[in-house]
């Protein structure tokens, strides 16, 4: 026992104060480290929310208007368009041959010489017809048997 100088005990102690002062040491250098690291996060995140707050009412603006840039083009597009088919129509109202057709079919005008006929639908004219006694009654019953009979031939739209 001659080559230990120190007992066990003294040894144990020693020991022990030696981790401790490496605890506190470790501690103070992390607790150094996190409060920097801390003061420059929150300058960081600061700064961070700055940029933000500062660019999105523009960045809102810019993509709002980007958004009516593309409305204006395409209603810009379609009126290019309707003013071909206007230049269209007037190119062919020059022809009088085309305004005599257009005459004829909307307008049901016959040229000399021709004979014009209305055909008249069957079922339409059975309808037109009506009731015969309906004029001998007030107004208004003539109107409720109008909106019963429309009630009675609507198909049901619940049927196939």
């Amino acid at each position: 026992m001659a080559r230990d100088r120190f007992s066990t005990a003294t040894r144990l102690r020693l020991l022990g104060r030696e981790t401790a002062a490496r605890v506190y040491r470790s501690q103070t250098r992390r607790q150094d480290r996190r409060s920097r690291l801390t003061g420059r996060a929150a300058f960081l995140a600061l700064v961070v929310c700055s940029l933000v707050v500062a660019l999105a009412y523009p960045m809102r603006q810019y993509v709002s208007q980007r958004g009516e840039i593309a409305e204006q083009k395409r209603n810009a597009a379609e009126a290019a368009e309707r003013v071909e088919r206007l230049r269209d129509e007037k190119a062919r109202l020059q022809d009088d041959a085309y305004v005599r057709r257009l005459a004829r079919e909307h307008l049901h005008y016959v040229l000399p010489g021709e004979t014009g006929y209305t055909v008249i639908d069957p079922d339409a004219a059975a309808e037109r017809t009506g009731d015969p006694g309906a004029a001998d009654r007030p107004w208004y019953s003539n109107l409720w048997d109008g909106v019963d009979s429309a009630d009675r031939s609507s198909p049901d739209p619940r049927d196939p």
